[in-house]
């Protein structure tokens, strides 16, 4: 989970991770995520928000990037706004293609922008043909500022103009989030009036064969453990 805070005049950067991420022991293993029960940082209630398992096939490598899931995701059912202000209906617009998604936001300082460069320059890496396969959704967990116009404006300069953005309800978003076992908190204000967003960090890879969820990368992934992987992504095969 990132944990993040818009800056503002004098004030510091917090510490930059407090996970809210639903997963199974091995998810911790494997990508250094500490799991949590439920998505509020505040909330203590056990299995409240719970969202659901993961599991990881050939155990924990912790020399890769990519987590393989035994039990895959279903792409969740989200229908959102994408830049252009023109509904988006994300199961049946990605069928049948590689897709990338990631929930964040445009005033992320760090984690976010750099994912999506990283995937970018990745991207750029792949031939023509494979490159106009892959897809790259950006959900943001901030709808309020993130209009469809600052999406827009954003994701070109951050990653890729042909990437995704979507913005909508975002009570809709985090139930979209929580099928995929990513925990995100409605952004709020700290008592300096910076605003703190708090979302999951992963990035889900779905098959073009099955639609299934299969993949999962965590927020340390690099520029060449994209470019590695990319090519088996878009036929559906395991990194």
């Amino acid at each position: 989970m990132s944990a993040e805070k818009t800056p503002g005049a004098g004030t510091a950067r917090p510490g930059r991770r407090t996970p809210l991420v639903i997963a199974t022991a091995a998810i911790v293993a494997a990508i250094g995520i500490t799991a949590a029960v439920g998505f509020g940082g505040d909330d203590k209630t056990p299995g409240k928000g719970a969202g659901p398992i993961a599991e990881i096939s050939g155990g924990s490598d912790s020399t890769k990037a990519a987590t393989v899931l035994d039990r895959p995701f279903t792409k969740p059912a989200l229908v959102l706004t994408d830049t252009q202000g023109k509904t988006y209906d994300l199961r049946e617009r990605t069928k049948g293609k590689p897709t990338l998604i990631y929930f964040g936001y445009t005033h992320c300082p760090d984690v976010c922008p750099m994912t999506m460069s990283n995937i970018a320059i990745a991207k750029k890496q792949l031939p023509k043909a494979d490159q106009d396969k892959l897809q790259v959704v950006f959900v943001t967990t901030d709808p309020e500022r993130d209009t469809s116009a600052e999406l827009a404006k954003w994701l070109p300069a951050a990653g890729d103009p042909s990437f995704t953005g979507l913005t909508g309800d975002f009570s809709a978003i985090q139930a979209g989030a929580r099928q995929i076992g990513i925990g995100i908190d409605p952004p709020k204000k700290d008592k300096n009036g910076s605003v703190v967003s708090m979302h999951g960090a992963q990035v889900i890879a779905f098959s073009p064969t099955t639609d299934q969820g299969y993949v999962l990368y965590g927020e340390d992934a690099t520029i060449e453990d994209y470019a590695k992987d990319l090519p088996k992504l878009i036929k559906g095969e395991n990194p």
